[in-house]
């Protein structure tokens, strides 16, 4: 069965008194590896992008980025549904190409795609995607990717926007002591499966009123017990570091 649908919604720019709407593409498909069998493809979409309330070149920005980021492309190739509607094809080839031949074991696969808006901070928007991956196997993975966008440009924001050069080594050494003592807070036996020296500004990262948030995928700096990692620094451990 799939199913598309389009969900409307409106974000409420700090920066402006602009009502922005946004709707979410949403497509969902769950399809038997063979008719009367269990096996089956579990497929789902869910992705917010903006429709109306900037103007046109920045909206295109913001949504390119967006289909970029959530579909793993170099640049954004073609419209939200165009994007989604390939992606869903040759998951489905895939699919039924690699388990065709296979007699045995976990034959049920897992795709699932979210991203939305996020809470606001000043001028700027961010942006959440969501990916699981279940091929078999003991588990599946789920990865959490971030995107910040200036709404007056409709540019993505990266970090060497708003930090000073040599900033690294510094905020690196700032986000191990905060996942260090969230771990100990939380479980320290965690701090035994935490490489500390991969725990640096990895580009993943949001803007809050509390500071700058960085998450860190499974595997990123330890396995994949440790899950996907948060750390947060506050705008006042940052000042140092950022471009005035």
């Amino acid at each position: 069965m799939k199913r598309i649908l389009f969900f409307v919604s409106a974000l409420l720019l700090l920066a402006s008194c602009d009502m922005v709407r946004t709707e979410t593409y949403q497509d969902d498909l769950v399809m038997p590896l063979e008719e009367g069998q269990a096996d089956s493809l579990f497929f789902s979409v869910s992705l917010e992008y903006v429709v109306t309330g900037m103007k046109v070149e920045i909206r295109q920005s913001i949504n390119k980025a967006i289909v970029a980021q959530a579909f793993d492309l170099e640049g954004g190739d073609g419209t939200l549904e165009e994007t989604a509607i390939r992606y869903r094809e040759n998951l489905i080839d895939e699919y039924m190409n690699e388990n065709a031949v296979l007699e045995n074991g976990v034959r049920s696969w897992e795709d699932r795609l979210t991203g939305a808006f996020q809470a606001k901070y000043k001028n700027y928007m961010n942006y959440l995607v969501s990916y699981y991956s279940f091929r078999g196997g003991a588990h599946g993975i789920q990865t959490l990717s971030q995107i910040v966008f200036d709404a007056k440009t409709g540019e993505q924001v990266h970090e060497a926007d708003l930090f000073a050069p040599g900033y690294e080594e510094p905020v690196a050494q700032l986000l191990r002591l905060a996942v260090k003592s969230a771990m100990e807070q939380e479980d320290p036996e965690l701090m035994q499966l935490v490489n500390l020296e991969e725990v640096r500004p990895n580009g993943n990262f949001s803007l809050h009123e509390d500071g700058v948030e960085w998450l860190f995928q499974p595997y990123e700096v330890g396995p994949y017990a440790l899950g996907i990692v948060s750390a947060t620094l506050t705008w006042e451990d940052l000042r140092p570091f950022m471009k005035q």
